[in-house]
């Protein structure tokens, strides 16, 4: 019987000492496992959350197109040379460094260089998000209305059909092949495709910037402005003149009704929504991409040659230096402090 307990009391010590050296191991294991889960969040903290990863949405981008951002910067190009800078989502404007005093008339943003083209084949560039500019030897002393960027190209279009492109960021310039004699006024990228519009509807279309073709227009009145959103081409010009391309990248093209007869000079896209100014403060507006078009209240009737969209805001410019904004779709829209009495004529963002 001795025997017995003894054996008993010796078992009992082995179970007693393996549970032990288990628990040991036990413990070590939730050690382990709790410093490195410490280390992961101390690596999370230190790093920033998701929000902070540097990858920032904007509403304005493939939808859109116009509104590739010029990081938060509005600019805004007129007469005599005069350039506006606006950092506050276009509610107060500042005179940019201009190194012209040519006029000039179109605005185009990408690849982190904003450029800017005008009389006699000015082109005018910036690296600084528009607070100075720099001249850019042009190919053609032709003056250049309209500038869009696309495919890492700059295009820029102007009278009797000139068309010129650079693709080092508006550093260099080529002339590009154009089909047409008539005066392009308007020119955008959108599915990899440049569209140009001008006098007596001419509308051309190019898939590189380089070379364009002539396209069946619906109407023969000077067309001024065009503009790019929802897979849908709208261009706009004279009397109230609204014609649109849906489906083939601006191959054909049919007629809209505008809500006016005023002329119309400029229209952009932006969150759903084609705006387009004109004469004694004209602005229609349209949510159908570009099918049906209404009246909105305007606050001057100053006429309005430029539109553009970002940061969830239009901006609109034209005579005596007037600047209107809109940060509901367009649907209202309020006069912005202006530095200039100068007429206006493009909008970039």
């Amino acid at each position: 019987m001795y025997g017995c307990e003894k054996a008993n009391l010796l078992y009992n010590y082995f179970l007693t000492f393996c549970l032990l050296f288990l628990f040991r191991k036990l413990i070590k294991i939730i050690l382990y496992t709790l410093l490195i889960t410490g280390l992961g969040l101390v690596i999370i903290s230190c790093g920033g959350s998701d929000d902070s990863s540097g990858i920032s949405s904007s509403s304005d981008s493939t939808a859109t197109t116009e509104s590739l951002s010029g990081n938060g910067v509005f600019i805004l190009a007129g007469l005599s040379g005069n350039i506006l800078r606006s950092t506050d989502k276009g509610a107060s404007f500042d005179n940019a460094t201009s190194p012209t005093s040519n006029n000039l008339y179109g605005v185009a943003f990408g690849s982190n260089t904003f450029v800017v083209a005008g009389d006699n084949g000015t082109i005018v560039k910036s690296t600084d998000n528009g607070s100075s500019f720099e001249n850019a030897t042009s190919p053609t002393s032709n003056t250049l209305f309209g500038v869009g960027f696309g495919n890492d190209t700059f295009v820029a279009a102007g009278i009797s059909g000139s068309i010129v492109n650079s693709t080092d960021n508006g550093a260099t310039w080529d002339n590009a092949t154009s089909p047409t004699a008539n005066y392009l006024r308007g020119i955008v990228f959108g599915n990899n495709t440049f569209v140009a519009v001008g006098d007596s509807g001419n509308i051309v279309r190019s898939d590189n910037g380089s070379s364009f073709d002539n396209v069946t227009s619906p109407v023969t009145t000077h067309l001024t402005g065009v503009g790019f959103g929802n897979s849908t081409f709208v261009a706009v010009g004279d009397n109230g003149t609204i014609v649109r391309s849906t489906t083939d990248n601006g191959s054909s093209w049919d007629n809209a009704t505008p809500p006016t007869t005023n002329n119309l000079y400029g229209v952009s896209f932006g969150n759903n929504a084609f705006v387009a100014v004109g004469d004694n403060g004209t602005i229609v507006r349209s949510t159908d991409n570009g099918l049906t078009w209404d009246n909105v209240t305007s606050p001057t009737s100053n006429f309005l040659i430029g539109v553009g969209f970002g940061n969830n805001t239009f901006v609109a410019a034209g005579t005596y230096g007037n600047i209107l904004r809109s940060t509901d779709n367009g649907s209202s829209w309020d006069n912005a402090t202006s530095p200039t009495a100068n007429q206006l004529r493009g909008v970039g963002f």
